[in-house]
C-alpha cells in the first residue's frame, strides 16, 4: 500500500469508563492502549487502542458525546449507533483471540464461514461484545 492510498485511521467506540474498556481490549482482545495515562492526568479528552500501526479504535466517553456535534444540520448524531467493527487477524491469532475471550468470560457467536469482505470470502469468523455493547467481528482470510 503506498502512502496515497485511503485508509481507516480510526473508528469512535462510545464507552462508560475509557480506562475499563482500554483495560478490557488489552487483556481480552489483546490490542495496545495508547494514552491512559494522559487521559487520566486529563490531557487528552479519550484513550485509544493499537489494532495496527495505521488503525485505532478511540474509547470515548459516553458524556463527550452532547459535545461532539460537528456535522452542521447533524445534531444529536454523535453516539449514534453503528453494528459492529470487523478485526481482521491471522489464523493463528484469530485462535488466540477467541481463547483469550473465552478465557475472559466473553460470549462469543458460533463461528460462520465464507463471509463475504474487503478481502473476499473469509474462512472463518465469529462475533463479540465488549462491556460496553460495541459488536466487534473477528474473521481470518488464509
Amino acid at each position: 500500500m503506498n502512502d496515497n492510498a485511503t485508509r481507516l485511521d480510526h473508528v469512535v467506540l462510545w464507552v462508560r469508563d475509557p480506562v475499563a474498556a482500554a483495560r478490557f481490549y488489552e487483556r481480552a482482545v489483546g490490542l495496545e492502549p495508547v494514552g491512559v495515562e494522559e487521559f487520566g492526568a486529563g490531557k487528552v479528552s479519550f484513550p485509544s487502542v493499537r489494532v495496527n500501526e495505521e488503525a485505532i479504535p478511540d474509547l470515548a466517553p459516553l458524556d463527550l458525546a452532547p459535545r461532539m456535534n460537528m456535522l452542521p444540520g447533524a445534531a444529536g448524531s454523535a453516539g449514534h449507533p453503528m453494528n459492529h467493527v470487523c478485526l481482521s487477524l491471522p489464523a493463528e491469532a484469530f485462535d488466540a483471540l477467541r481463547t483469550r475471550l473465552q478465557e475472559h468470560d466473553v460470549p462469543v457467536s458460533d463461528f460462520s464461514y465464507d463471509s463475504s469482505g474487503a478481502r473476499g470470502n473469509a474462512r472463518r469468523s465469529f462475533y463479540f461484545r465488549d462491556p460496553d455493547g460495541n459488536v466487534f467481528e473477528a474473521r481470518h482470510y488464509d
